[in-house]
């Protein structure tokens, strides 16, 4: 399988196939609105104006399973996303990034880039670093910052 053969959904329940962003480099985020990483969106945002017209998608998945720290529907999540840190980056809707009921997209992340500690994902705001080409290159831990991440980026666009 390659990243380009999954469908996700969007914020309004719609399914998107990952073919949508074929060509771009993806920075692939599992986020909470509530956790004490929110802030990052702040620099996710930064790094989608500078780059999103050489080719940046950065794609926000909301998942509720670390800490209960993204509760609300997906349409109060984009509101509070869109009103405190005026995201305009897609956002798809709420997910589970480990367990039975793992998004398959986000089964595959894992398999491609393993954690320090085991494949699962530890907390919000895990990072995956994907190519032009669909590969996975790169995880980043939590407590990475999106700025810490831009060099890499570069790199790739």
């Amino acid at each position: 399988m390659k990243i380009y053969d999954f469908k996700v959904r969007n914020a309004k329940g719609e399914e998107v196939p990952m073919t949508e962003f074929k060509g771009k480099v993806l920075l692939i985020v599992n986020t909470a609105t509530g956790c004490g990483f929110t802030p990052q969106y702040e620099g996710l945002q930064k790094l989608y104006e500078k780059y999103r017209d050489k080719g940046l998608e950065i794609l926000d998945f909301p998942c509720n399973q670390f800490g209960h720290q993204a509760p609300g529907t997906d349409e109060e999540i984009q509101e509070f996303c869109t009103l405190k840190y005026n995201t305009t980056f897609p956002l798809f809707s709420k997910i589970d990034v480990n367990g039975e009921n793992a998004d398959p997209l986000f089964v595959y992340l894992k398999a491609q880039q393993g954690g320090f500690l085991g494949d699962d994902i530890k907390w919000n705001f895990t990072k995956f670093l994907v190519s032009r080409d669909g590969t996975v290159v790169d995880r980043y831990a939590p407590v990475t910052k999106p700025e810490r991440i831009e060099e890499d980026i570069l790199k790739l666009l």
